[in-house]
């Protein structure tokens, strides 16, 4: 086997072990089936890491930093706030439509952590990243320089929601025309909030 930095192999896991876990599901996947996707000896897998927990912590972290990637580069200005918004949100849309089995790893990967004594925090830090991202899009359209009447914070938890349940709606139900429809009402949904539109 040639030789690596430790940083690469453990690079070759995790790629790995995300696509032996979208392929057979997390409680079926082990260390070995792991190694075995990966090409490498189970002495590899413990060099580079402690445990199958800090293994999966590394996925999860891997999913969500390549998200956190998408959205930062998907926001594009548009003539209005509003394109620009579901300009962002189609961005993501894409990726949901083109890899739809990553997008259901992230749910069962949830599932796995929340039902494992021990791993419930990867469940907590898997969500707070969506929040974190959903928080970068909403800055990068600027709502820190408007009168938005919901504070960002609350803005970021609110849309991170709003795109979960859509997402797994979607992989549910697999209706393009329903789930275009949905996000053009949940950027509409947004700009108001944004743009601090009074209530009725």
């Amino acid at each position: 086997m040639a030789r690596m930095p430790s940083a690469e192999r453990r690079r070759q896991l995790v790629e790995a072990a995300i696509r032996a876990m979208t392929r057979d599901g997390v409680a079926r996947t082990t260390t070995r089936s792991i190694c075995a996707e990966a090409g490498v000896s189970l002495s590899v897998f413990h060099y580079c890491f402690d445990s199958k927990q800090a293994l999966l912590e590394a996925a999860i972290e891997s999913i969500t930093g390549n998200y956190v990637a998408r959205v930062r580069n998907a926001v594009v200005p548009g003539a209005t706030l509003r394109e620009t918004v579901r300009g962002a949100l189609q961005t993501y849309w894409d990726h949901v439509t083109a890899h739809p089995g990553e997008h259901m790893l992230t749910y069962d990967l949830t599932q796995y952590a929340l039902r494992e004594p021990g791993f419930e925090h990867l469940a907590r830090a898997q969500y707070e990243q969506y929040v974190a991202s959903a928080t970068v899009l909403l800055e990068q359209v600027g709502v820190r320089d408007r009168e938005s009447r919901v504070p960002v914070e609350v803005l970021a938890r609110y849309l991170a929601a709003a795109i979960d349940g859509l997402t797994l709606q979607f992989l549910v139900l697999r209706d393009p025309k329903a789930a275009a429809d949905h996000l053009d009402l949940t950027a509409h949904q947004f700009v108001s909030l944004i743009e601090g539109v009074e209530r009725s």
